[in-house]
């Protein structure tokens, strides 16, 4: 674990592996171990680096704002050494931050993957999202846990798999109920019509055929809104697919990322 002390702020990164850096954001359902499955493969290649989003685990508060975010991301390359081949990967509202890090800083890394997220919600998926806001204001973070992991996981998934299920709620829970609540109202506001089509990054959208909190349609759009944007939909998976399927993640982005074509999974 490190803090890494940038302008404004603190962020809490880890990182495993040495080569081209690999830079993975999480969710606003998760903390950075959502990834925990999947580092060590990434790392037998890559320089993996996995930070708290600002104002989830320990690192600081960037405002209420995904530009806040995106900008204190950027932050990281300077401080961490990061070179423009670095490569990005954001899932969820790890994925918004990472489309807003490609439309205003996009010149300082290489690749870009988008998985389970979009462009902006419904007028049915910002109501949610003030919901959530609501509930946590009210009741804290035990308040949405049970709707998060619904979010996060298809039933069935859920059914055969309570350790994991109650290893994320866990998680969940340790997260700063107000400034949850800002990150939800933040998805609620985001709308990147007018700048997605800007982003020159190489792009690869992932999307679990099951998501219910990012759903297809959403990374359909996202894809035909990136210029040249690959697309791949994941069958029976949710809104964290490296979560559920560790190794089907790692496959689906191999190729696009030029990982090792042998790399393995290893017990974590």
């Amino acid at each position: 674990m490190s803090q890494i002390n940038v302008n404004g702020g603190t962020l809490d990164a880890v990182e495993q592996g040495t080569g081209k850096p690999l830079l993975l954001l999480h969710s606003l359902l998760a903390d950075r171990s959502v990834f925990d499955r999947v580092v060590p493969a990434l790392a037998a290649g890559r320089r993996v680096v996995v930070p708290d989003l600002p104002g989830f685990g320990g690192s600081s508060s960037a405002g209420s704002a995904i530009e806040g975010f995106a900008d204190r991301l950027a932050e990281l390359f300077p401080a961490l050494d990061l070179g423009s081949d670095t490569d990005v990967l954001g899932n969820g509202f790890g994925g918004f931050v990472a489309s807003t890090l490609a439309i205003r800083h996009g010149h300082l890394f290489d690749r870009l993957v988008l998985a389970d997220t979009g462009v902006e919600f419904s007028d049915a998926g910002k109501a949610a999202f003030h919901t959530m806001a609501g509930r946590v204001r009210e009741h804290g973070m035990e308040g949405v846990v049970d709707i998060a992991m619904k979010r996060l996981f298809p039933d069935t998934f859920m059914e055969a798999n309570p350790d994991v299920i109650a290893e994320r709620r866990e998680a969940l829970v340790k997260t700063d109920p107000v400034l949850f609540a800002q990150a939800c109202e933040a998805l609620a506001a985001l709308d990147l019509k007018a700048s997605i089509g800007s982003i020159r990054n190489r792009t690869l959208v992932l999307v679990g055929g099951l998501d219910a909190a990012t759903p297809p349609p959403m990374s359909h759009e996202l894809a035909r809104s990136i210029p040249g944007a690959e697309l791949v939909e994941l069958p029976g998976l949710g809104h964290a697919p490296m979560v559920q399927d560790p190794d089907g993640f790692v496959r689906a982005i191999s190729g696009f990322l030029g990982l090792e074509a042998g790399a393995r999974m290893r017990s974590v």
